[in-house]
């Protein structure tokens, strides 16, 4: 979560230098002034870690000031991005934008080691975060080196770490010069002697030290809506147009006609200043420092939890309007609709079974049921029973063609943004209970260690004989010899009783366990992150309190058989249409950030072994234990271990020739999909038609391996932005919370030591703050001095002496440090802010 900083966001301390000249104020530019004379002195020169945290003087808000703006580069044509993608020269990716410093921009390398930097407005080139875009690598001598990752790799590190103590980008950073006790400028002839003992620096650093630069060429896909939401500003004297400032940094100001003003606003624009309003980016021309905007309408008071939320929505591009009438018309018809009897005969008849669900006791789209029976052998009779939405869903009907684009639901704290109409999400296809439902289902044979031996696949109609909560699940596995009084659960009904029930749910959860261990011999890894649940007023729709969600066994339970699944659905549908199945791949964390995780931790005194998924688990398992530091070490652990892991993603296999490719990392399996969800996820009604075109109840697939792979990569980018609305949803909720109860203090532990801040995760909520020495709460009440033990960074503290403490108390703070902090309401609306807590009060 972000929080309001006193100052702009500064480096991690990581030194750097440029592979030649020093890099020119508009260094995405590519120019580079000459070098200073040797020996040149600069008094007044601010250190890198200063010099990053400064807005740039060329931009403003993320744009270039007029004064310094220079066109931007022509695109590519489509063409020339064609061939250079087959050569190599091009590469592919997905822009994301530094929140905190807009200027930075990344994509992915293609090798998985690093990212390619996009620095600065220019090199980025009109593409916004989320873009699919294409980047052109500057040349080789504008890359920069990181100097600390290699001098790590090097015997001579002792010889040099004096001299390079404070080296930085192309010697724009001062060295200390201890003879005369003053600053002179780097003197880079010298140092590269000593480094490289006259070895040229292009052919003694090897390719992996270097961080890579390029810029941005063309434009493949916008995936951002071009809409956001913010402030509405006058004209200046200068201009004709207002100025729209974006909420979001990284989305630039534009400027709005005056015609599309609201009335009154030229005349009284502070009576707007307390509005938000949507605006999108109409067109931005390569000549214009600035994109022109069209004002879409107010949204009402800033601050307010409801025109915040419809704001997020908009920037996330999420469709939240009502169903179209075309759209309903494809839904059956009639209150009193049931399943033709003519379906019910092409189906496998499981009415009779005990069979049923477990969910969040407020769930109202019930998408998995579950049944267990014990056969004449000893073994189980294990069944995975999932709502058959594609029965409903025709391909490319106007339902259809909704629920491709929309291709999630999207879960806000005070409410669901469904991918389907609700007919459908809590009706006809919820498993309700004592209802008749189509459902597609696996039923295996399994043994009590949860060794397969049969497994069947097909359509089903099936009825669920109760919906059980978690919290019902659990009391049954904490409790088994419990006797249940009447109305502590839910009716029963289907001929079954609370026996039946119950006698299911622990041999299932006999079962789950055994798959759970096997999963993890076998290499798998699991990265809980801390999730949070807010109870709200039903009268002022505010938050009144929040807790943890809590992971029990019978989540674990329902998880098991969901995983197991979906791994038999990807492997049905992938021998079935080897060129036209949907699969979900996780790839490998990035190499890089692994390795700086691995030494850091070792530095640390702890031991990671980050060879496979398989060992980074048995490494966080090392360190678990139960008194509260440990506790608070592996959340940090599982947090530094989740920095470099890679997105999840769909594909297409037709497009994907390599079936190494198709892996799951985290899980550890060659083949997965999701096939459990499709009342929320579009991407398993695809698995659902590939499936039931395997068994033949329903026509071969139509759609050829270049659609399918499109709606992949949308389906991927739609459940990004979903992701991303969902924790600001819990963001705002949460900072809502503090303004009304707070200041709240909680404790924390450092996650990352920077030059001037740290890293807190708040251990009760699980949410990483910045925490700023320098903050006007306690800026004259604590100094603070920067430094490095090896590879550890750390802030050394001295609190001035007050009123409640005769003497100044020192504090040394590092990773794993256990900290106080104060969470008060942010300086922007809806944000929260935390403020470091003196260690004497804690």
């Amino acid at each position: 979560m972000s929080s309001s900083t006193p100052k702009k966001e500064e480096s991690k301390g990581r030194r750097r230098r440029s592979n030649g000249g020093t890099p020119d104020r508009q260094s995405n530019e590519g120019s580079t002034p000459r070098r200073q004379p040797k020996g040149h002195r600069t008094p007044n020169r601010r250190s890198n870690c200063q010099q990053n945290n400064q807005q740039s003087p060329s931009t403003v808000r993320g744009t270039p000031k007029k004064n310094d703006f220079k066109p931007f580069p022509s695109y590519f044509t489509s063409e020339a991005v064609s061939d250079g993608l087959k050569r190599g020269t091009l590469l592919k990716g997905l822009l994301r934008i530094n929140q905190r410093k807009y200027e930075e921009a990344f994509i992915d390398s293609l090798d998985g080691y690093g990212d390619i930097h996009i620095k600065g407005m220019i090199a980025r080139n009109r593409a916004l975060h989320g873009d699919e875009v294409i980047v052109e690598l500057l040349p080789k001598d504008q890359w920069e080196v990181d100097i600390e990752a290699f001098e790590a790799s090097q015997d001579k590190i002792e010889a040099v770490s004096t001299s390079m103590e404070t080296l930085t980008l192309g010697g724009k950073e001062t060295c200390s010069d201890e003879t005369t006790g003053g600053d002179a400028a780097c003197d880079e002839d010298s140092i590269k002697k000593r480094l490289f003992a006259g070895t040229p620096i292009k052919e003694a650093i090897p390719e992996k030290f270097f961080e890579k630069f390029g810029k941005v060429v063309y434009i493949s896909q916008k995936n951002h809506s071009r809409a956001a939401g913010g402030h509405l500003k006058p004209p200046t004297k200068t201009a004709v147009d207002a100025l729209f400032s974006p909420n979001d940094p990284r989305i630039p100001r534009m400027y709005i006609p005056v015609s599309e003003c609201p009335e009154g606003f030229l005349d009284r624009p502070d009576d707007f200043a307390k509005f938000l309003f949507i605006a999108r980016i109409k067109d931005w021309d390569s000549n214009k420092a600035l994109p022109k905007g069209c004002l879409q309408r107010s949204l009402g008071e800033a601050g307010q939890i409801e025109p915040e939320t419809e704001a997020i929505l908009i920037e996330h591009g999420v469709d939240f309007s009502e169903f179209s009438d075309e759209v309903l018309a494809c839904l059956p018809q009639g209150e009193n609709w049931s399943i033709p009897e003519d379906e019910i005969a092409k189906r496998r008849d499981l009415r009779k079974e005990c069979i049923f669900t477990i969910d969040p006791a407020t769930a109202r789209d019930l998408d998995d049921a579950l049944s267990c029976k014990e056969t004449d052998d000893g073994n189980f009779e294990v069944g995975v029973h999932i709502a058959d939405v594609s029965y409903f869903i025709p391909e490319k009907c106007a339902l259809d063609e909704v629920a491709s684009q929309r291709a999630t639901s999207v879960y806000l704290v005070q409410k669901v943004i469904p991918m389907l109409p609700r007919l459908l999400c809590e009706k006809l296809c919820s498993l309700n209970p004592y209802q008749d439902r189509l459902a597609f289902s696996f039923i295996w044979t399994l043994t009590p260690d949860g060794i397969i031996e049969n497994e069947w696949c097909g359509r089903t109609v099936i009825r669920s004989c109760v919906k059980l909560s978690y919290a019902h699940a659990q009391d049954m596995i904490e409790h088994p010899d419990k006797e249940f009084a009447d109305g502590e659960l839910p009716e029963i009904s289907n001929r079954y009783g609370v026996e039946d029930v119950k006698r299911s749910v622990l041999n299932l959860q006999k079962i789950a366990n055994r798959l759970r261990q096997k999963r993890f011999e076998e290499g798998a890894l699991r990265l809980d992150q801390v999730k949070l649940s807010f109870t709200i007023d039903k009268e002022t729709g505010l938050p009144s309190g929040y807790s943890v969600y809590q992971l029990r066994d019978s989540n674990r339970l329902v998880e098991e058989f969901m995983l197991l699944a979906n791994m038999a659905a990807a492997v049905r549908i992938y021998q079935s249409f080897p060129k036209q199945a949907l699969l979900r791949r996780h790839s490998e964390p990035k190499q890089k950030m692994i390795e700086q995780l691995v030494d850091m931790c070792a530095e640390m005194g702890l031991s990671i072994d980050a060879t496979t998924a398989g060992t980074i688990q048995e490494s966080l398992q090392m360190y678990t234990g139960e008194d509260a530091y440990s506790k608070a070490r592996t959340q940090i652990l599982v947090n530094l271990c989740s920095k470099p892991m890679q997105l999840a993603k769909y594909f297409c296999t037709g497009l994907v020739p390599d079936e190494n490719a198709y892996r799951h990392y985290a899980l550890n399996v060659p083949f997965y999909t999701h096939f459990t969800s499709p009342i929320r996820r579009y991407a398993d009604i695809i698995v659902h038609r590939l499936l039931a075109a395997s068994v033949y109840a329903a026509a071969a697939p139509t759609r050829d391996a270049q659609v399918i792979e499109l709606q992949a990569k949308h389906c991927n980018e739609r459940k990004t932005a979903s992701k991303k609305v969902q924790e600001m949803s819990a963001e705002m909720f949460l900072a809502v919370y503090i303004k009304e109860c707070g200041p709240l203090e909680e404790n924390g532990m450092v996650m990352a030591v920077l030059d001037r801040s740290v890293d807190v995760l708040i251990l009760s909520i699980g949410v990483v703050k910045r925490v700023y020495c320098n903050a006007t709460e306690i800026a004259d009440k604590v100094s603070y001095k920067f430094s490095k033990n090896g590879k550890c960074p750390q802030l050394n503290l001295v609190w001035a002496a007050d009123e409640k403490n005769a003497a100044e108390t020192k504090q040394e703070v590092k990773v794993f440090s256990t900290v106080k902090v104060i969470l008060t309401a942010g300086d922007q609306d809806l944000k929260f802010k935390a403020i470091l807590k003196r260690p004497e009060d804690i």
